[in-house]
């Protein structure tokens, strides 16, 4: 009995040293990123001055964030939105990021601020 509680402890405790080592270098801290907002009304490509009842958050990111919110979201979505050999979308929910050749990653994020419901912010 005492082998088999050894083995179980020893088990237990590189199963923590494993899954500590996924984390390494990772600390509980917000960080800046690139970005920009609009606060709209209306439906996507149709966009309004914002209203008392109607206003919707559309925000873009770029930079690191964008590509690391686009390498956490694979596999790619299939079609894209462009033509173009090498350019990739991914989409999850109302989540969308894109990578086109040449440029920089971006992703879409969108929130109905008088209901708080995530919604679409970009389409094709």
């Amino acid at each position: 009995m005492q082998k088999i509680l050894g083995l179980l402890l020893g088990a237990t405790a590189l199963l923590s040293l494993a899954y500590a080592n996924d984390n390494i270098g990772w600390t509980w801290e917000y960080k800046p990123f690139k970005g920009a907002y609009l606060i709209y009304s209306g439906e996507l490509g149709e966009q309004e001055a914002p209203t008392q009842k109607d206003r919707k958050l559309a925000i873009e990111v770029t930079g690191q964030l964008a590509r690391d919110m686009f390498d956490s979201m694979s596999p790619d979505f299939k079609p894209t939105c462009s033509n173009e050999k090498g350019d990739r979308d991914r989409r999850k929910g109302n989540l969308y990021c894109t990578y086109h050749i040449g440029e920089e990653y971006r992703c879409f994020i969108g929130l109905n601020l008088r209901t708080g419901k995530s919604i679409g912010a970009a389409s094709c």
